[in-house]
């Protein structure tokens, strides 16, 4: 029932789409999601995890997840992140591919909703080092639609493996264009 009222609110009323698939059997992976301009693309992603029904996460610092609203992020997906033990970012979240049977972590590499020249790297190293694949995730406002691209596999050629990813963007309009990161 929630995932048709999903689909009405999304398709219907906001006249968006999704176009792409993520494969149910990809368990583990890091979404690229690009470009980060405004608070709307949360729920973007809720209404694309609802109607793909497929889990997806996000990770926040472990302080987000105390009472009263760590139950309602972890039922949004949300995984406290343990910094503790000395470990860093890339290896405090691989820990948690390691741990979880599915994990599809949302990622926007331009770590901010402002315009920014370089996307962080973080994301790529957290797939490298976790195994998992890249898929790009394009919230477009220009063409009202969320684009899932193919799974990308980290070579550990940086440059390379972002080439590729960024062909995903091209064209890619945020909600606030001037904003967003350019690939072009």
């Amino acid at each position: 029932m929630k995932k048709q009222i999903y689909k009405w609110i999304f398709f219907n009323l906001m006249g968006w789409k999704i176009v792409g698939t993520i494969d149910h059997d990809l368990k583990k992976c890091v979404m690229m999601v690009l470009p980060h301009t405004s608070a709307h693309d949360f729920y973007l992603g809720i209404f694309t995890r609802g109607i793909t029904g497929l889990e997806m996460n996000f990770v926040g610092k472990k302080e987000l997840f105390r009472f009263p609203l760590g139950s309602y992020f972890r039922y949004m997906g949300g995984e406290p992140l343990d910094r503790s033990g000395g470990l860093n970012k890339v290896d405090s979240i691989a820990a948690i591919f390691e741990r979880k049977e599915v994990f599809r972590l949302a990622v926007a590499p331009e770590g901010t909703r402002n315009k920014t020249n370089e996307l962080k790297t973080g994301f790529y190293y957290i797939a490298l080092k976790a195994n998992v694949p890249i898929v790009p995730v394009a919230f477009d406002f220009g063409k009202k639609e969320v684009n899932l691209g193919k799974p990308v596999y980290p070579t550990g050629d940086l440059d390379s493996d972002l080439a590729v990813l960024k062909k995903h963007f091209v064209g890619v309009k945020g909600k606030i264009p001037e904003k967003g990161y350019s690939v072009e």
